[in-house]
């Protein structure tokens, strides 16, 4: 009796252990390397909320910002090692991955964030989500940054004035191109080092968006900026296929639901944020923010457009036809 009674506690207490396991919540950790507020930033904290709003108890998210978990030469390996479960890296950082997602970083495609959203929403655009499949990512949405600015040690007003100057750019093969278009030396270094070797010479000038150039502090190194709108920064939220297959169904279309909300209020935001980080900017008065003519552009534009045919070919000629008409 007395062994009869042992056994059936010791059953009792494995049930009741093995009960605990299953209800430990599953951990996203969500690794970016931008600052909490950029809409990147604001969009993880957004998805923190609600997964915490709606799977309290199942699911457990935390968000590193500032490249304080992994920088970006390294996310997205650590997100096939399942070392983080969600990261947002720049489009451009696919390119080892995939040819098609170079799409978005040839110059002068887009007008706008709109003509973006344009393409992005169709079947096309949508299709690139899956473009790494077999190599273990699964794209979840588009996240907007914004258009790209460009900013150097003097007045960027012609393609002739960028000549020598060395730029730095994300490791893309056409940001290279872009750059030695308009016979510029262009150099790829991680997003976490671009002040230090804008402040110490180490390059002249750089790209990105005013939300980005605000909060990343780059006009207090830099005393000219070009509002040129040349090329697009957008993200693209990925997790593995291994920890996306593992999740229980109803916790999946759960966070499908979230991610399309929280990807509806970040390509909101992001018009916004970058015309009130560049209205901070300018209110600094430590840098100089210059308007093209159209005459200008239109030099910038046909100096760099010729890349477009130099990746047509490796992107796909249908992807960047249909981009470009959102653009008409």
């Amino acid at each position: 009796m007395h062994k009869y009674l042992v056994r059936t506690l010791c059953a009792a207490a494995l049930l009741l252990l093995g009960c605990y396991v299953q209800a430990a919540p599953i951990v996203i950790k969500f690794s970016h390397v931008v600052t909490d507020n950029t809409p990147k930033g604001k969009g993880a904290i957004l998805f923190k909320k609600l997964v915490e709003e709606r799977l309290s108890g199942k699911v457990e998210v935390q968000v590193f910002p500032s490249s304080q978990l992994f920088g970006d030469a390294d996310e997205i390996i650590a997100l096939l090692k399942n070392d983080t479960q969600i990261i947002a890296p720049a489009l451009s950082k696919f390119s080892k991955f995939t040819d098609v997602l170079q799409l978005y970083d040839l110059p002068f495609l887009f007008n706008d964030l709109d003509a973006v959203a344009c393409f992005q929403n169709s079947p096309l655009g949508k299709e690139m989500l899956d473009s790494m499949s077999k190599k273990g990512i699964k794209g979840l949405a588009y996240w907007h940054n914004g258009m790209k600015q460009l900013s150097g040690p003097k007045p960027l007003r012609v393609p002739a004035d960028a000549s020598g100057l060395k730029f730095r750019i994300m490791s893309s093969d056409v940001l290279q191109a872009q750059f030695q278009a308009v016979d510029a030396n262009p150099q790829k270094l991680a997003f976490s080092e671009v002040y230090l070797a804008l402040q110490t010479g180490q390059i002249d000038g750089q790209e990105n968006t005013w939300s980005n150039i605000y909060s990343q502090k780059f006009f207090e190194v830099q005393p000219f900026f070009v509002e040129s709108n040349h090329g697009l920064l957008d993200y693209m939220l990925v997790t593995s296929n291994r920890f996306w297959k593992s999740l229980p169904d109803d916790v999946r279309t759960e966070l499908e639901q979230i991610i399309d909300e929280v990807t509806v209020e970040v390509n909101k935001l992001a018009s916004q944020e970058n015309e009130d980080a560049k209205q901070l900017i300018v209110d600094s008065g430590k840098t100089q923010i210059l308007q093209l003519s159209s005459e200008e552009k239109t030099q910038w534009r046909a100096a760099m457009k010729p890349v477009w045919e130099q990746f047509k070919g490796d992107i796909g000629a249908n992807y960047v036809d249909a981009a470009a008409a959102c653009s008409r």
